[in-house]
């Protein structure tokens, strides 16, 4: 996962005394990635592999097997292995949180829509739930892009907002504003007082701050809106959702929270999103400890 390679990179730096990788490793060609998004940290890897020939190859391979990969690196999508030992069902959102829920065979499923994935496989898996999210880009061949996790969403006010959609918004605003994150959650801010109207909260830990907070605020904002239609719609006029809110805590934070929970480590992964509250108080609560 990028997150912890990042950790590894900047170790052996470290010792070494080098000022990137290819001081290192000169012959470095490349870094196939999955388990999280990758667009947050592309910066942080062009800084450390700082090469225009490298090439990221995004593959989908989890402790259940291995489902996909990139295989047109000019598109940022991967293609489902259809034909090695998988048989694979697919969740619409409306469905996850039935106890029996319906699902679509690969034939039938559409392009643009979030489907939690089920598998079942020679290694002995049935109707397993990896807890991966994905929406199909393309159906010949059958190619698609993880969305996030069953578990990582907002969808507090019917804002159904995914990890690739945040993913996504904090990477136009990085680059619009010069920044670069480490790492980052988010959850919903409830209706409170006589206002009625919700919001989002996030902390961001950045390892290159912008120039201008409040703005890099509005721009996150709006490039969110600009990219799932259903929070925008909860953002017009500011009637249901007020624009998010953002905190920023110190470098090496979310890696010591990590820590604290018992949960560091390459298996581990930052909670992007929660449809509670629970992770972000608890980092709040952490930092102001």
């Amino acid at each position: 996962m990028p997150t912890w390679l990042i950790v590894l990179f900047r170790l052996i730096l470290e010792q070494t005394g080098k000022n990137n990788m290819l001081e290192v490793w000169p012959h470095l060609q490349a870094y196939m990635h999955g388990g999280v998004g990758f667009e947050p940290y592309r910066e942080t890897f062009k800084a450390l592999i700082p090469s225009d020939n490298f090439v990221y190859q995004e593959i989908y391979n989890a402790s259940e097997g291995y489902f996909g990969a990139q295989c047109d690196l000019d598109k940022k999508d991967m293609l489902l292995f259809a034909d090695s030992g998988v048989f694979y069902e697919f969740i619409p959102t409306e469905e996850w949180e039935k106890e029996h829920p319906k699902t679509v065979l690969l034939a039938d499923v559409e392009v643009g829509k979030n489907y939690a994935v089920m598998i079942s496989s020679n290694n002995g898996l049935w109707r397993y739930l990896p807890g991966d999210t994905m929406m199909f880009t393309r159906r010949n061949p059958h190619c698609f892009r993880i969305t996030g996790r069953t578990k990582q969403f907002i969808n507090a006010f019917g804002e159904e907002v995914m990890v690739g959609d945040t993913d996504k918004a904090l990477a136009e605003a990085c680059r619009e504003l010069n920044a670069i994150v480490s790492e980052y959650t988010a959850a919903p801010v409830y209706f409170a007082g006589d206002k009625g109207r919700g919001g989002h909260e996030w902390i961001v830990e950045f390892e290159r701050e912008p120039s201008d907070l409040e703005r890099f605020n509005e721009v996150l904002d709006q490039t969110l809106q600009r990219i799932n239609s259903d929070y925008e719609a909860k953002r017009f006029k500011g009637m249901a959702l007020q624009r998010l809110h953002l905190h920023t805590v110190p470098r090496g934070t979310f890696h010591r929270w990590m820590r604290a929970r018992g949960k560091f480590g390459s298996q581990n992964k930052v909670p992007r999103l929660a449809n509670h509250r629970n992770f972000v108080e608890e980092i709040m609560q952490f930092v102001g400890e």
